[in-house]
Formats: structure tokens, sequence, C-alpha cells
């Protein structure tokens, strides 16, 4: 978890309704395959009770994470057009091309992370606004074109 992650109200939304299905549907699917792969008798050669059991520790620790990120987030309202925030959405122009990407903290297609190179560097920019993005395979330039 990072200290003090910002997430706008939609993004906290989206990571509480993660943990309410994983905390109720997918936990209760979980408990009934345990349950279910006991009754095939010997455990220590019961394939199905050992793939239920490590269904639930991963899901049990996608819980805590996810518990653990809303506990320490700090919500900040949606960015304005005015200038990239989380979650902003912003186009760009860099290395040859064109892309939209959400400054977001929840992750998933099309989103940027605020804490990664292009992330951190957008921003607090603005339209027009190019910016030295910092990235593992190498360093490049991208003009922001929009913002929403």
């Amino acid at each position: 978890m990072v200290e003090g992650e910002q997430l706008t109200e939609k993004q906290a939304e989206a990571l509480r309704a993660e943990l309410a299905e994983l905390e109720g549907p997918r936990r209760d699917e979980v408990v009934n395959a345990i349950k279910t792969a006991r009754e095939f008798g010997d455990l220590s050669e019961n394939f199905e009770y050992h793939a239920a059991k490590n269904e639930q520790g991963l899901l049990e620790a996608r819980i805590r994470t996810l518990r653990a990120r809303l506990e320490g987030a700090r919500i900040v309202a949606d960015a304005g057009s005015d200038e990239v925030g989380v979650g902003s959405v912003v186009e760009v122009d860099g290395n040859g091309q064109t892309m939209s990407v959400e400054v977001s903290a929840v992750g998933g297609a099309g989103t940027v992370s605020p804490t990664s190179p292009l992330g951190s560097a957008l921003l607090g920019h603005r339209v027009g606004d190019t910016v030295d993005v910092a990235a593992p395979r190498g360093a490049w330039q991208a003009t922001i074109k929009s913002i929403r």
C-alpha cells in the first residue's frame, strides 16, 4: 500500500465494489468449494481441496490489500479540465504516437498510476505543456493535447 494514496471518489467506489464482491459471493463460492472437496475423502491427495484452499488464500490476500488501500487512501476531488490530476483522462502525443490515458491508482486498461513515470510527469500540467518522462526504457517527451 502506498501511504496516502490518492483516489477519486469514483475510484474508491470501484475498490469498495470489488471488496464487497470478494467478501460476499466470491468468499461464499470458495467456502462451498472447500466443503465439497472435503467430501471427496483423503485430503492429503485431494487436488480439489488443495486448489480450493489455495484460491481461498489468494482471495483473502486480495481482500486484505483492498482494505489497506481504502483505509490509507486520501479521497481527492475529481480533477478539473484545466490541470492534470488523479482522475484526469489525458490525451498526449509522444514517441511518435497519440495515446489517451486516465491517471488512476486503481489500474486497469488505459490507465497510468500517478506514481508511474508518465503519470507523475503529467500531474499538475496543462494542455499544451510538454513534459519529460523518465521511463526505464529511456527518457522521452509527451505533449498534452487535451484533459477531460
